[in-house]
């Protein structure tokens, strides 16, 4: 590492338009699965086993497509076309959920998995490539990073989650709709100006590299960065424990929230979307902080290991679900808890989440070799895909489970990941080669 790459404090430019874009695209998305399930159980009267499936068959394809987006934006497309296609297809989609029945439930849902393919990936990508090679800035970066899309979140369950459970369901769609189209035309208009001149087709780079007399030879793999895709393969992998609890904020603490707490309040009833709310809160009033947190003790040589903040990631969302847990066990027949359990949980849920998920997107384009960040990002999101669909089926079992017992399992998961996690630390911080 450079001494001036050491002392950079102050973010690039670049950082802020993708922040813009993700904050509205992920306004778009957080609105649909706030509203999803709940819009399936009762305006289509599906049971809580049925939507809670298709939730987790719809949010698991979401994160799959992003391998096919991935490798398409490597080969041919480029990352900035790629978020445009994406970004019109997953606004498309909005405007005809909820139009009719279960008919436009299916061509909706084909046209966001399909739009966020394209997406999501690729604006975590460019991200990535705005930085320098071990520059201390990225972790703290994609962090900030991070407080975007759960702006975006935070903002979603309020407006259009409001809207479409006050107002009507197509309203809080179209909301979401919206709402992306404003996120798309925040990145054309700024893409030429602050990206500097990352994320263009392949064919782009291939031409300059031309003139400049340097085209790239075709190289295979050396064995240091097959072990940093290894890497990637194996952190991915521990991930999926993480969200498949993290992921019941979607399906069953959404209903646990409709029908098991007390959103009562002076006489006011709490909409259910918004306790979805309390999440994207905690992560922008925390990101800020976690950001210069990794800075700072990256300068002085004792920030965490990417598996020590994994680790840490598994126990704290293992106390959140400790927390639901405890006040299961204190209900009576008929009673409900109180919101505070549940708000005190999504506060630990979400300081796992500033230790996992934004290390876990910076983590893959650092050890990407350069020509497959967006597919590996995709393998990434392959794992966030497996998990939602666990975390679907999961959920079904809160209609006939006991509380107590739908929370000591997730209680205990992320304990026995973690320890595991630790055993393979070593190898595993080996096989980076020196990547931080």
């Amino acid at each position: 590492m450079t001494q001036e790459t050491a002392v950079k404090q102050k973010q690039p430019s670049g950082l802020y338009l993708l922040f813009a874009t993700e904050m509205w695209e992920r306004f778009s998305y957080y609105s649909l699965r706030g509203l999803f399930v709940l819009y399936l159980t009762k305006a289509l009267a599906f049971d809580v086993p049925r939507a809670t499936s298709l939730y987790g068959t719809f949010t698991s394809l979401i994160y799959l497509s992003p391998l096919l987006g991935g490798y398409m934006a490597d080969r041919w497309l480029g990352k900035r076309s790629s978020i445009i296609i994406g970004g019109i297809l997953i606004a498309a989609g909005q405007f005809v959920m909820g139009t009719g029945g279960i008919g436009a439930v299916y061509v909706a849902m084909g046209l966001i998995i399909l739009g966020n393919g394209f997406f999501k990936p690729n604006i975590s990508s460019i991200l990535g490539e705005i930085y320098e090679k071990n520059d201390v800035r990225r972790d703290g970066g994609f962090t900030i990073f991070y407080m975007g899309i759960n702006l975006g979140s935070f903002l979603a369950n309020l407006i259009a989650g409001t809207i479409g459970e006050k107002v009507g369901w197509v309203y809080g769609f179209w909301t979401a709709g919206f709402g992306m189209i404003l996120g798309l035309i925040i990145f054309i208009w700024g893409k030429d100006k602050f990206l500097q001149g990352k994320g263009h087709a392949p064919k782009h780079y291939a031409k300059i590299e031309k003139e400049a007399g340097k085209e790239e030879e075709k190289k295979p793999l050396t064995k240091q960065e097959i072990q940093r895709i290894a890497v990637i393969f194996i952190m991915a992998f521990f991930s999926i424990f993480f969200f498949v609890l993290f992921e019941q904020k979607g399906a069953a603490l959404n209903l646990l929230a409709e029908h098991s707490v007390n959103r009562t309040i002076f006489g006011w009833t709490m909409p259910t979307t918004w306790f979805q709310s309390f999440n994207p809160l905690f992560i922008i009033l925390f990101a800020p902080v976690f950001s210069k947190m990794w800075i700072g003790l990256s300068t002085k040589g004792k920030e965490p290991s990417v598996t020590g903040k994994f680790s840490i990631a598994f126990w704290l969302i293992a106390i959140g679900y400790a927390v639901l847990l405890m006040a299961a066990m204190r209900l009576g027949p008929g009673m409900k808890m109180g919101m505070m359990w549940l708000v005190a949980a999504y506060f630990f849920f979400t300081m796992g989440e500033l230790c996992l998920s934004p290390v876990g997107l910076s983590l893959v384009t650092k050890l990407s070799p350069p020509k497959f960040v967006s597919i590996m990002m995709g393998i990434w999101f392959l794992a966030n895909s497996a998990a939602n669909k666990i975390a679907g089926f999961y959920s079904g079992f809160i209609a006939s489970w006991p509380l107590d017992k739908f929370f000591t399992w997730l209680m205990i998961i992320p304990i026995i990941a973690s320890v595991i996690l630790l055993l393979l630390s070593k190898k595993i911080n080996a096989w980076m080669h020196g990547v931080k």
